[in-house]
């Protein structure tokens, strides 16, 4: 692509990098990092491809690009807010580069990572790199989140993806939230309780710092309820009082 050209022109090895699963409640978000030498037809934003076409794209990328691949975990989500972390894949889906560009067009706005680049907004439909690693994180995500399912058959991973659907949000409500959920999210919060988190804590499969940042979300938001509380209460005692 043009876009590709012109950076390439400017700056010689460059990366594209893109990331999949940003806007999830569960599970990692990945990123991807790629370097193209040559021109691989039907690359383009991953959203709009098949999941059939996606896996043949993948292989092909795998086996004709450099690709650096990097992610964030939940607990790294909860921590670091979403943003953060998507920096953190980023910049270790560079790490895991075999070859260093000396520049990255990262699909997105406000990305300042460690390697000089620039962002584009659309960008994976604007770029081969980017579409390239949007395809990569995708894909890798995807095939994570078939896993999840099999740990977690109860959870429909294997369609919804971590989604926030219809599906998934019903699934929270009905068997509660797991540790790989980004209990910071607000759908996720909602609809967990501190003996679960405790829980959580207690079987080892949080860590302490975790358990801290998500208590005192949890905390604020009964806070934040119980005030609501009083003023319906109080404003409930005025109107009968105006009233006689």
């Amino acid at each position: 692509m043009k876009v590709d050209d012109f950076y390439r022109k400017e700056y010689g090895v460059v990366a594209g990098i893109d990331e999949a699963g940003r806007g999830c409640l569960a599970g990692p978000v990945v990123a991807a990092a790629v370097i193209l030498e040559y021109d691989i037809e039907e690359v383009c934003d991953s959203k709009l491809l098949t999941s059939k076409t996606r896996e043949k794209l993948f292989d092909e990328i795998m086996e004709k690009a450099a690709v650096g691949i990097g992610m964030a975990t939940p607990e790294e989500i909860d921590l670091q807010n979403i943003f953060n972390a998507t920096k953190m894949a980023m910049n270790r889906a560079l790490e895991n580069l075999p070859v260093k560009p000396s520049f990255v067009i990262i699909d997105g706005k406000g990305l300042d990572l460690g390697v000089p680049g620039t962002c584009l907004v659309g960008g994976d439909r604007k770029s081969k790199l980017i579409g390239a690693a949007s395809i990569i994180a995708k894909v890798v995500r995807d095939r994570l989140m078939e896993k999840l399912h099999d740990l977690y058959p109860e959870f429909s991973f294997h369609k919804h993806k971590g989604y926030a659907t219809k599906d998934h949000l019903n699934e929270i409500r009905l068997h509660g939230v797991l540790p790989v959920h980004r209990m910071s999210f607000r759908p996720v919060l909602e609809n967990l309780s501190r003996e679960r988190l405790e829980d959580f804590l207690e079987k080892k499969l949080i860590s302490r710092e975790r358990f801290d940042r998500i208590l005192g979300l949890l905390e604020a938001r009964e806070g934040v309820a119980f005030g609501k509380e009083r003023v319906g209460h109080n404003l409930t005692l005025f109107q009968t009082r105006g009233q006689g």
